[in-house]
């Protein structure tokens, strides 16, 4: 059964096949007005729809290195050509801009040499005014219509197709003042057109010269890089925008940013902030492909907690109940628990606390004290096994004596407790004063936990969640 709705709305074309279908009509188009100019200028004698001519024939063999500039511009990337084959479409238009040059300085010397007497007589016929009028006509609807693909495509070869046919307009006009200058009986008028002919062309070919070396080059767009700058700024988490390079690729921009952030960001938020670069840079610039670089940076109200806390993430090691100490003579003194893994040697757990210890000392100075607590984790991904009802109440039984006692944590529940190779794992909830401080919320929990520890030998770990009463 076949789809109406898809039936009645077939896919829209590629901006591929819309390139090369521009490119073909425009081999045409040029053909065709190539072949009347040459016929119209044989039988008239004309300079200047001679000049038109030989222009067509360049232009036709301009269009004919557009048509394959667009078929390999739009080849995906490989191996060899990282940013894909965009570029073959400025060596088509800076082809097709020489080509122009060379055309128009063969004119303005045969012009020159008619001007001073070295040339044919020129007959003004209805056929060579009917051929330079229609070609007229042919050239505006061509350039629009290449201009349009140009433009939506951001095809540089389309563009210069597109200025061909737009000079070969304004030339053509020129050609036919100059016609008429003969028919008025002034002969020098035709050689006088075609030479008006040549600088309109060569200035064209100037302009579209100088914007394709600029793509070859690699210059950034106009404007382009202050207005990446200014998105990336507006992203919060972003220090600075160190630097911005961009570069077109046909209709393509390949943008690098490096930025500078935080070095107390974790690399999840530099991956978030990097996300949000990205976003940014998409929705005002879709034709854009960017590549964002953080750079790590040591902001001036980073505390000395902030400042440890990175060093000891850099080694992806975990540490807590850091305290940092200012003595009498103005040195610090840092002291902090070290998780490290509780099968590994003293001997190696030692040369990574001292390694750390001494990452610390350099950024702090070297007047500055560093202890450093050893202190075992539990092995990853251990096998656990619920422990029998009446071991799991008397466990339950001495958190409850253990809170009692304490006095600071109480309502015991959602206890658990598993066997593993290295002992039993408890974890337990218990509720206190919502006004109560963190401290001393944890100092409770501690004691808790080395009462049931001191009664059960077997218990390995007891791990508290602390709520505030009336919670559920």
């Amino acid at each position: 059964m076949i789809d109406n709705a898809n039936a009645s709305h077939p896919e829209a074309p590629s901006a591929a096949d819309v390139k090369e279908s521009a490119a073909l009509s425009s081999i045409v188009a040029s053909t065709a007005l190539t072949l009347a100019k040459a016929v119209a200028a044989l039988l008239t004698g004309s300079l200047g729809l001679l000049s038109e001519a030989i222009h067509g024939l360049l232009d036709v063999g301009a269009t004919v290195m557009t048509w394959f500039a667009v078929r390999i511009a739009d080849e995906p990337a490989d191996e060899q050509h990282h940013y894909g084959h965009a570029k073959i479409e400025s060596v088509a238009a800076l082809a097709e801009t020489g080509l122009l040059f060379v055309a128009s300085g063969w004119i303005v010397w045969e012009a020159i040499a008619r001007i001073r007497g070295h040339g044919g007589d020129v007959e003004v016929t209805w056929l060579s005014v009917g051929v330079v009028v229609l070609s007229i006509v042919v050239d505006f609807f061509r350039a629009r219509h290449l201009e349009k693909v140009a433009r939506e495509t951001g095809s540089q070869a389309l563009e210069a197709d597109a200025l061909h046919f737009s000079s070969d307009m304004w030339s053509s006009a020129v050609v036919l003042v100059g016609l008429g200058f003969v028919w008025l009986g002034w002969p020098l008028g035709d050689a006088i057109a075609a030479i008006g002919v040549s600088a309109f062309v060569c200035l064209a070919g100037w302009r579209l010269g100088r914007r394709t070396v600029d793509s070859l080059m690699d210059a950034a767009p106009h404007g382009v890089g202050d207005r990446v700058r200014d998105l990336a700024e507006r992203v919060t988490g972003v220090v600075a925008v160190e630097r911005v390079r961009v570069r077109p690729s046909g209709a393509r921009l390949f943008v690098d940013l490096d930025i500078a952030v935080s070095r107390t960001r974790s690399f999840e938020e530099a991956a978030t902030i990097k996300a949000a670069i990205l976003a940014a840079v998409a929705a005002d610039l879709p034709e854009a492909e960017t590549t964002v670089v953080t750079h790590p940076r040591a902001l001036d109200d980073e505390t000395v907690h902030d400042r440890i806390m990175v060093i000891a993430r850099n080694r992806a090691l975990a540490i807590h109940h850091l305290t940092v100490q200012i003595l009498a003579d103005e040195r610090m003194a840092v002291s902090f628990d070290l998780e490290v893994d509780g099968r590994m040697s003293l001997a190696a757990a030692h040369a990574v606390a001292s390694d750390l210890e001494a990452a610390i000392e350099a950024e702090l100075g070297p007047d500055a004290e560093v202890e450093t607590h050893i202190e075992p984790i539990t092995v990853d991904r251990l096998a656990g096994l619920d422990v029998s009802a009446d071991e799991l109440a008397a466990i339950v039984a001495d958190l409850d004596a253990a809170a009692a006692r304490g006095g600071v944590v109480g309502e015991i529940h959602n206890v658990r407790a598993r066997a593993t190779d290295e002992g039993i794992i408890v974890n337990f909830h218990c509720r206190a004063d919502p006004a109560i401080s963190v401290a001393d919320l944890h100092a409770a929990i501690d004691d808790v936990e080395r009462a049931v520890r001191a009664t059960r030998l077997m218990v390995r770990r007891v791990i508290g969640h602390g709520e505030p009463l009336g919670t559920l």
